[in-house]
């Protein structure tokens, strides 16, 4: 009875789960994740023109006009902005719910290696969106408009299409901060190696710049300003990088002298 009971107890826990389990408990955690996203949508649609506002108030400090052009273009705004802040809000409950899915085929190391991937994973995108928010809109912006002071043009802007290009931004920038979590992964999973990264870093750095000149006013303070974050998270990638490499040396010289071990032990007793 109880070696049935430990049975029972090991398959409920994904142990030895079959096909079938396997797919109902993916259903269960997708459809968990789906009533998050939906309730999400709900809740940031009533914030929405909230947000609409606070992005729209960058812009109009520099001149710029916003206009919609088509009935519904304003309420489709709406409903991506609350789409977006709903796929925020839900992004804890996704990555429990894929960390719990995948949690009892992995090892314990690979499960906090995966939790921290996903913990940080969530911050450095975070501060990105921030970075661009704070520092990079104000300066294009600023940058962008200065041309249509050079002609009689006004800047009368579609809703949509400003609120688009601010979403690009930040989720460009947003990718561009997961340099160090993405060093990380890249590196335990053997794909990188710190010695790449620190060739590579001349040439990084030349790129970073030239990013930063096209996406700022041409003076020397506003590129800076740009740079020097994204090459403080460069040369913060090559130092998790180093630690993650070393660790996965260390990991996979200990594995070697287990098994180096275990033969001698067996070698003794077959004497």
């Amino acid at each position: 009875m109880t070696k049935k009971k430990k049975n029972k107890k090991t398959a409920s826990q994904g142990g030895n789960m079959s096909l079938t389990g396997h797919l109902r408990e993916l259903r269960n955690r997708v459809v968990v994740s789906l009533v998050v996203l939906i309730i999400g949508v709900i809740v940031c649609f009533s914030y929405a023109e909230r947000v609409v506002t606070m992005l729209t108030d960058i812009g109009l400090q520099f001149g710029y006009e916003f206009v919609y052009i088509r009935p519904q273009e304003l309420l489709l705004v709406y409903f991506s902005i609350s789409l977006i802040g709903a796929l925020i809000i839900a992004l804890p409950v996704i990555a429990y719910e894929i960390f719990a899915f995948c949690g009892p085929g992995l090892k314990k190391k690979e499960k906090a290696f995966l939790l921290l991937a996903m913990i940080f994973g969530t911050v450095f995108f975070g501060l990105g969106v921030l970075f661009v928010y704070k520092i990079m809109m104000p300066f294009m912006l600023r940058f962008l408009i200065s041309f249509s002071h050079q002609v009689i043009i006004s800047a009368s802007i579609s809703i949509q299409e400003y609120i688009a290009f601010m979403m690009s931004v930040f989720l460009i920038f947003g990718v561009i901060f997961e340099l160090p979590v993405l060093s990380v992964i890249l590196t335990g999973l053997g794909l990188i190696k710190p010695q790449w990264l620190v060739k590579a870093r001349k040439v990084m750095i030349v790129v970073i710049f030239f990013m930063a000149a096209i996406f700022t006013p041409p003076d020397i303070v506003s590129q800076v300003m740009v740079a020097i974050p994204i090459i403080f998270l460069y040369e913060l990638s090559i130092i998790l990088s180093r630690i993650c490499y070393k660790f996965k040396r260390k990991e996979k010289e200990d594995d070697e002298d287990e098994d180096e071990s275990e033969e001698d032990l067996t070698e003794n007793e077959e004497e």
